[in-house]
C-alpha cells in the first residue's frame, strides 16, 4: 500500500474511532476497530483485555526491540461541547471529535507507520505496536498489564500530541492523601485545637515547600493541594481535615524519594501515597531516535503531562501529531495536515534508525 493510501486509511480509521465510545475500561468496540485494521492488512495480532499488539514480520529475538505505543481510550466529554463529541466532523481542515487529538491522531499515525514497515526485512530493530487501554485513568488493565506478555522493550516511542516535537522527558505523578487532625467540639464552645485552623499552616507549608533537585529537561518538582474535605454540619468542629496533594515529579527523583521526603518533612498528621507506579521518564539527547528527530528539524523539550511512558522502565520518547493544549477541551480537534505530517515524520525518523 502506498504512503498516500495508508494515510487516507488511517484518517478513515480515526473517524470511526471518534464515533465509537471508548471511555477508560470500556474500549471493547474501539479494540475491535483496531483489530479489523490488522485483519484488513493481513497482520497477525493479539488482544489482551482491550490492549491490541503486533510485531513486525521479521521479528528476531537477537535484535533490540522498539515499541510504538499510543492509547485508544478517552476521557468523558465535558459540558462545554458545542459539537457532537461522537461525530467526526471536518471543517476548515480540522477533524473534530472526542479523542481526535488525545490521542487518536498519534494512534493512527503510529499504526500506519508500523504497517509501512511491517513487511520490511533486515531491520535493525524489531517493531512492536501496542494500542493500549486505560491510559486516561491509569487503570489496572492498561499498558503496564501486558509488559510481561509482549517482547522485552529496549526503547519506545509513545504517541501523544506534541506538535511532532521531541518530548525527551516527562514528569511522573504521585497523588497523596493527607490528614490534619484536631479536637472535635461544638462550635459554640472554645476550641484551641480546631482541625480546620490547624490546616492553615499546613497549606502554607505545601504552598511554599521547594524540593532541592531541579532538572534540565523538566525543571522543578511541582506540588499542589487540589482537594480539601472536612466537616458535616455548621455547628460541629470536625476531628480531621482531609487533603489531596498532586505532585509532578522530575527525573531527579524517584516517586519513592518523594514519598520518603513528604513522610518525613510534611506537617500533616499522616500522608499516604495512592501509588508509586507513575515515575518520571526520559531518553538521552544522544539516543539515535532523538538525533534523528533533531536532524529533520524537530526540537526537544520536557513534558509536564503524564502518558503511558510512566509505566515503562526503558528509555522512551513522547512524540505525536496534535497539540497537548487541546486535550480534554470542548470541541477537541486535530488538523488533517497534522496527521499527514505525523505519519511522514514518524516514517522518516524511524528510517534513520531501523533501516
Amino acid at each position: 500500500m502506498t504512503l498516500e493510501n495508508l494515510t487516507i486509511a488511517a484518517i478513515e480509521l480515526l473517524k470511526k474511532l471518534i464515533e465509537t465510545s471508548s471511555f477508560s475500561g470500556e474500549e471493547d468496540a474501539t479494540a475491535t476497530l483496531i483489530s479489523e485494521w490488522f485483519i484488513t492488512h493481513n497482520i497477525p495480532y493479539k488482544k489482551v483485555n482491550n490492549n491490541i499488539y503486533a510485531t513486525t514480520k521479521s521479528f528476531r529475538e537477537s535484535k533490540p526491540t522498539l515499541l510504538l505505543n499510543s492509547h485508544h481510550d478517552t476521557v468523558k466529554p465535558n459540558k462545554g461541547y458545542t459539537k457532537n463529541p461522537f461525530k467526526a466532523i471536518i471543517e476548515e481542515g480540522k477533524l473534530y471529535g472526542l479523542g481526535s487529538n488525545d490521542a487518536g491522531g498519534a494512534l493512527v499515525s503510529l499504526l500506519a507507520t508500523f504497517t509501512h514497515y511491517y513487511h520490511q526485512e533486515n531491520l535493525q530493530y524489531n517493531l512492536v505496536f501496542v494500542a493500549s487501554a486505560e491510559e486516561e485513568n491509569s487503570g489496572p488493565h492498561g499498558l503496564h498489564s501486558i509488559l510481561d506478555t509482549i517482547p522485552k522493550i529496549d526503547v519506545a516511542i509513545v504517541g501523544e500530541p506534541t506538535l511532532m516535537q521531541l518530548a525527551i522527558a516527562e514528569k511522573g505523578l504521585v497523588v497523596f492523601d493527607a490528614i490534619v487532625k484536631g479536637t472535635p467540639s461544638h462550635a459554640a464552645h472554645p476550641n484551641t485545637d480546631n482541625a480546620i485552623y490547624n490546616t492553615i499552616p499546613v497549606l502554607e507549608w505545601f504552598k511554599n515547600y521547594t524540593f532541592k533537585k531541579t532538572s534540565k529537561a523538566l525543571g522543578d518538582v511541582k506540588m499542589t493541594v487540589t482537594q480539601i474535605d472536612a466537616g458535616i454540619q455548621h455547628n460541629a468542629v470536625p476531628a480531621e481535615v482531609k487533603l489531596v496533594v498532586d505532585v509532578r515529579v522530575n527525573d531527579a527523583y524517584s516517586n519513592q524519594d518523594i514519598c520518603d521526603i513528604l513522610e518525613k518533612e510534611s506537617p500533616c498528621t499522616s500522608i499516604t501515597p495512592r501509588g508509586l507506579l507513575l515515575n518520571a521518564s526520559s531518553i538521552s539527547s544522544e539516543h539515535d531516535l532523538v538525533k534523528a528527530g533533531i536532524a529533520i528539524g524537530r526540537g526537544t523539550y520536557g513534558s509536564p503531562t503524564l502518558s503511558d511512558q510512566a509505566v515503562l522502565s526503558c528509555p522512551s520518547l513522547k512524540l505525536g501529531p496534535g497539540d497537548s493544549t487541546r486535550s480534554h477541551t470542548a470541541d477537541e480537534f486535530i488538523y488533517i495536515s497534522e496527521i499527514e505530517e505525523g505519519i511522514r515524520l514518524y516514517i522518516e525518523i524511524l528510517k534513520q534508525v531501523i533501516i
